[in-house]
């Protein structure tokens, strides 16, 4: 479902809430939605005939330049829908030209942050979207070679990307001459093997090409020396499925949906304490209120407490933030990021400092080790986490966590280690009342300690 709010975040009335008019989910509930007769029917490839021939709908006209297409992307306003909302058409500007060197675009699919699950759906209900999207970047920055990486537990989603991938080839949008074009571009989908730091652009780059995946040191970056030593562009999912809308209706038209720094719909993943957990597409600018109120409302006998704006490597929110515009912006000026928009919604009967210690024992287990703060600190917050939680801790305890995240903070070769911060230094500074009552025995231990865990094997 898809949300309109007005330029400046409004909140859209319960009528308009009422006739949301979908567009990046459009086709999810089409029977059949991921075969290309079922998206061809529903507007598909209709705007990579425009960008490539000029023509739609039988009429005539005259192939869209590339230059042109990357500004069109620039003029929308569209900002990467993966996490750090980076312009898109900034990030496809900086591809050097006439260079002599093969270019590349690499879709990252490898969605393994807690809490995050759009990527997953899109691609299994509507892949074709995804490939079309990709053929019309690859034209834009001159790429004749395209990779999506799928996360290795996703085995349904690579079958149905395969599949489609195939229809393409067969229908002449993929391969030599697309449509008579003179433009050629081969696809590839790659499964990697479930570590969540090939979710970093680096570090998928790295995997990608058959070595072990680590976040590389830069600069250099990707857009000058990225796959093969390459100019490459990644970007997410959500962001290229976005590209054939915007080439169809126009920059305007897409910065009519959103806020004016942040225009455009996006997929908020909702999950926890709802009704009715799923994905909503909303405009850009929605508050949490109003997305609670999609998924039917908080749970009966359950109250907001906390809340993750863009997945557990986002600061937490509290209730009193629950009026704030979800964009980048707004989410900036609550001291946290929109990120992947997985929201994540905890109630007064779930503890933050558990949540936290889960958190850190997710970030402890994917960390690849490469730099110190983040192997280290990660596995020493994980042992203070669950020292507090059995009842052992102390006071010191906190000075320690807000030390170790203050390593880790800015100081990691990738965001892994400000991800790995973020929960710990917002949920002190919340919640810091519940840790204390963990270490000064007003609340019973929640885990066993340590020392019991390892007699018991």
């Amino acid at each position: 479902m898809s949300e309109r709010t007005s330029r400046h975040g409004a909140a859209p009335s319960r009528e308009a809430l009422a006739q949301l008019t979908p567009v990046l989910t459009k086709r999810w509930l089409s029977p059949t939605a991921w075969r290309l007769d079922t998206y061809e029917q529903l507007d598909g490839y209709t705007g990579l005939r425009k960008a490539l021939t000029g023509r739609v709908n039988g009429s005539s006209g005259t192939p869209v330049h590339p230059d042109d297409l990357i500004q069109l992307i620039k003029d929308s306003g569209l900002r990467g829908r993966g996490g750090a909302g980076f312009p898109t058409g900034m990030k496809w500007g900086f591809i050097p030209q006439h260079d002599g060197k093969p270019h590349y675009l690499v879709v990252n699919a490898d969605e393994g942050e807690p809490g995050t699950c759009k990527d997953l759906p899109l691609m299994m209900a509507d892949p074709h979207s995804l490939i079309e999207g990709m053929i019309i970047a690859s034209y834009a920055i001159r790429s004749h070679h395209a990779f999506i990486y799928v996360r290795g537990e996703a085995v349904h989603a690579a079958r149905r990307l395969r599949n489609a991938v195939a229809e393409a080839y067969r229908a002449g949008f993929l391969g030599k001459d697309i449509l008579g074009s003179g433009f050629d571009l081969d696809l590839v989908v790659h499964s990697g093997a479930g570590a969540y730091i090939c979710g970093e652009e680096t570090a998928l780059l790295d995997s990608l090409e058959g070595y072990r995946g680590q976040p590389r040191l830069r600069p250099p970056f990707p857009a000058t020396h990225g796959l093969y030593s390459s100019p490459t562009v990644v970007n997410n999912v959500e962001t290229i499925a976005s590209v054939p809308y915007i080439v169809l209706g126009g920059a305007d038209w897409w910065k009519s949906m959103g806020t004016e720094k942040s225009p455009g719909p996006k997929i908020y993943s909702i999950s926890g304490r709802v009704n009715h957990p799923g994905q909503y597409e909303c405009a850009l600018g929605i508050t949490l209120r109003q997305l609670i109120e999609l998924a039917g409302g908080m749970q009966d006998g359950h109250e907001l407490k906390f809340w993750t704006p863009g997945g557990s490597s986002t600061p937490l929110l509290t209730a009193e933030h629950l009026d704030v515009p979800m964009d980048f912006e707004g989410m900036m000026g609550a001291g946290t990021m929109l990120g992947t928009t997985a929201v994540m919604v905890f109630s007064d009967q779930d503890c933050p400092v558990y949540a936290t210690y889960r958190w850190i024992e997710f970030y402890a287990h994917e960390s690849c080790g490469k730099c110190t703060p983040c192997r280290e600190g990660n596995y020493w917050m994980v042992q203070v986490l669950r020292r507090i939680l059995s009842g052992a801790g102390t006071h010191e305890d906190l000075d320690t966590l807000l030390d170790t995240s203050d390593n880790l903070l800015g100081r990691s070769f990738c965001a892994l280690g400000d991800g790995a911060a973020s929960p710990v230094l917002s949920s002190i500074k919340f919640f810091k009342q519940d840790y204390l009552d963990y270490i000064e025995r007003r609340r019973p231990p929640l885990l066993k300690p340590a020392a019991e865990l390892v007699g018991a094997h």
